[in-house]
């Protein structure tokens, strides 16, 4: 023989590395089809969970109010502190608050009246007029 391989052996070893190079591509892509139908099921998923968000948020805006709550927090000691400034009718600070309490002035219970006197005024029922004075709103 010449040194020239058999052409049969030849051809066999082609079409082996073809199927070998499409067997490949087929695992590539089929690899590719199952991330992008999980990114599908996620897509339509997020899209489901929008429509809902959708239809709950339109429900709730056709519901008439509910009767406000008393905004007033329970503590018993808000109440106190309210009577304390209708009664004087004037803006008075913390310190001034823990007197009218019968509180000793001691720093934490002045830093805890501020507190108290500080989320009434977040709740809108006192106001500040200047750092560290406070009062009932005026009508």
């Amino acid at each position: 023989m010449s040194g020239h391989p058999d052409p049969g052996t030849w051809l066999l070893e082609r079409i082996d590395a073809r199927e070998q190079t499409l067997t490949n591509q087929a695992e590539q892509t089929r690899a590719q089809v199952n991330e992008l139908t999980a990114l599908l099921r996620h897509l339509d998923q997020d899209i489901e969970h929008l429509k809902i968000t959708r239809k709950t948020m339109l429900a709730l805006a056709e519901e008439p109010d509910p009767a406000p709550a008393s905004a007033l927090p329970d503590h018993p000691a808000y109440q106190q502190i309210l009577t304390i400034l209708t009664d004087t009718g004037q803006p008075m600070r913390a310190r001034d608050l823990c007197l009218a309490l019968d509180l000793p002035l001691v720093r934490k219970n002045v830093e805890n009246t501020r507190a108290k006197l500080k989320r009434l005024v977040s709740l809108g029922i006192l106001t500040e007029t200047e750092p560290g004075l406070f009062t009932q709103p005026r009508p």
